[in-house]
């Protein structure tokens, strides 16, 4: 009967394990996959962006704008690469302050595996969680609330569970699983969020919040693919698998990264950006000559008798230059157009609007916006703060990162919050 539980064996969970080991508890981190830190493997296209030296708090989204400053800020990037380095993982700097792995993400997962090794942490992977209830009397152990949680009676049939630890003391947290019950003093709950299901995502952390009558903001897809109907649709899928460079903007926020186009609409670093941003109904705005502030490359490429199209293949791909000028062009050279017609075609390319139909959804998001109201949180510890010896970190919290190492740094950082407070 460990003294600590943890549910979620991904970035947040293992470092909370090992955080809280390292400090004389006795920790059981519980996980439903056969396989430990599945996502981890799978970030950076298997090298692990890890972490971005650049993160502060306004690289992140949250309906409460302050909650995340103070375990950002009591564990940086650096106190990570620390980490990283005192297991002599060599890695690099991609671009704007993203690190990688020179290797594989799997040295990632191994080292966390070996510092909770280090520290006694037991690992039961293939973790059903069935039922989660608390004791909020001595004595008395309750659900609170109806859960919302599946249990399959077919598969289990659990001996009475008395939630009482060492000398008979009752221990608040008990759960029923798929590998046996146990009882715990504390709960950390970091199953992540709803995004790439085939991961082994679930709503466990939102459905125990709501058990807990804990609000949970509206949750949707981040970080993921933007898809279009119609005529929008055509023209993407035409050019599928072409990559262009543009600033895109949606709801106040712009991002100067590449745009990818698909078979379903639009995706690229700069489109996952704001796609955490968007909302259905809202439009996107692609500025496609960001380095052009006026029109005297119009003007002088209506002296020389361009066409549109020749103009844009000095900037763009081709293919690309082709079909945006044929849509959107006018029907003539530049040299037959007056001033005023030559201002607004360079007002329509800084200003290229598309309205998505929808996003590609939680198979291909990266996060997931939304989840666990931190309003509920303490910000120094990440604990409930109606319910004592309850927390919840990394994904499943209503703070969601950018993309680059952003979110990686909140599991991190909540985790090690939480984990001082074990």
């Amino acid at each position: 009967m460990p003294d600590v539980i943890i549910l979620g064996a991904g970035a947040a969970g293992l470092l909370c394990a090992l955080e809280a080991a390292q400090r004389g508890r006795e920790v059981l981190l519980l996980e439903r996959n056969d396989q430990i830190g599945r996502k981890i493997l799978i970030s950076g296209g298997g090298r692990c962006n890890f972490t971005n030296v650049w993160a502060t708090p306004e690289q992140y989204i949250t309906n409460n704008p302050n909650f995340h400053r103070s375990a950002l800020a009591r564990y940086s990037p650096h106190d990570f690469i620390d980490l990283i380095e005192a297991h002599r993982i060599t890695y690099h700097e991609k671009k704007l302050g993203q690190l990688f792995c020179d290797g594989s993400a799997r040295q990632v997962v191994d080292m966390l595996l070996r510092e909770c090794r280090d520290g006694g942490v037991r690992i039961q992977t293939a973790c059903e969680v069935w039922q989660v209830t608390h004791a909020p009397t001595r004595g008395h152990v309750e659900p609170l609330g109806e859960p919302d949680l599946q249990k399959s009676p077919s598969s289990y049939s659990p001996s009475p569970s008395t939630g009482r630890g060492p000398g008979g003391g009752v221990r608040p947290f008990t759960l029923e699983t798929s590998t046996g019950d146990y009882t715990c003093d504390a709960l950390v709950v970091a199953t992540g969020g709803l995004s790439i299901p085939k991961m082994g995502a679930t709503a466990l952390a939102h459905d125990l919040a709501r058990q807990w009558r804990i609000p949970v903001i509206e949750t949707r897809p981040g970080l993921v693919p933007l898809t279009f109907e119609g005529e929008d649709l055509d023209f993407c899928n035409a050019l599928s698998g072409l990559s262009i460079d543009a600033v895109v903007r949606c709801n106040g926020q712009s991002f100067a990264e590449a745009v990818l186009f698909t078979h379903r609409g639009l995706s690229g670093p700069a489109i996952l950006q704001v796609s955490s941003y968007w909302h259905p109904g809202d439009y996107v705005e692609i500025d496609l000559i960001p380095n052009h502030e006026d029109i005297d490359f119009l003007t002088e490429a209506a002296v020389q008798g361009w066409g549109l199209a020749r103009v844009l293949e000095g900037i763009h791909p081709r293919r690309f230059a082709q079909s945006w000028a044929q849509r959107y062009g006018p029907p003539t050279t530049l040299d037959r157009l007056f001033e005023r017609d030559l201002e607004a075609l360079a007002q329509r390319l800084h200003h290229w609007r598309l309205t998505p139909s929808g996003t590609e959804g939680y198979a291909k998001a990266e996060v997931t916006v939304g989840g666990v109201d931190t309003r509920a949180l303490d910000s120094r510890t990440m604990a409930v703060r109606d319910i004592p010896n309850l927390y919840f970190i990394g994904e499943c919290v209503d703070v969601t990162g950018w993309l680059g190492g952003y979110n990686f740094q909140w599991a991190w950082a909540s985790a090690h919050a939480a984990a001082q407070s074990l």
